[in-house]
């Protein structure tokens, strides 16, 4: 990791709530398509799916917040394995901002908050 990306530019949106000039990159982060949503009113940049947690391990976690410490570092020791996509969505936000869009209810335990913090701070595992 070379350059510190800025807080201010990596954001976290949900897919259902409606997009905005200010989100810059629009990027699904998710491996499936969120339901009863159109391509269109998603407004994506990019839908880099490969990065998104395995079938496996977003089964697993199920969004247990006891969980949650243990999924960061699952998911952590995935992302390393994609660590191009990663160095993508840091270049990307070097110079820009981006929006990780995801559908997960929760929005404090999701994979976009774990991945953010992956984009801002490095891998941890």
């Amino acid at each position: 990791m070379s350059t510190q990306v800025p807080e201010n530019n990596v954001r976290l949106k949900r897919a259902y709530e409606p997009s905005s000039a200010d989100d810059g990159a629009r990027i699904l982060i998710d491996r499936l398509w969120p339901r009863a949503i159109s391509k269109h009113a998603l407004a994506l940049d990019q839908w880099m799916k490969d990065i998104a947690p395995s079938t496996e391990l977003r089964r697993w976690f199920g969004h247990d917040p006891g969980r949650w410490h243990e999924f960061c570092r699952r998911y952590a020791a995935e992302v390393h394995e994609h660590q191009d996509l990663l160095e993508e969505l840091r270049s990307r936000a070097c110079k820009a901002r981006i929006t990780l869009v995801f559908s997960a209810r929760d929005e404090t335990h999701n994979d976009a908050v774990a991945l953010r913090s992956f984009i801002l701070h490095g891998l941890v595992h």
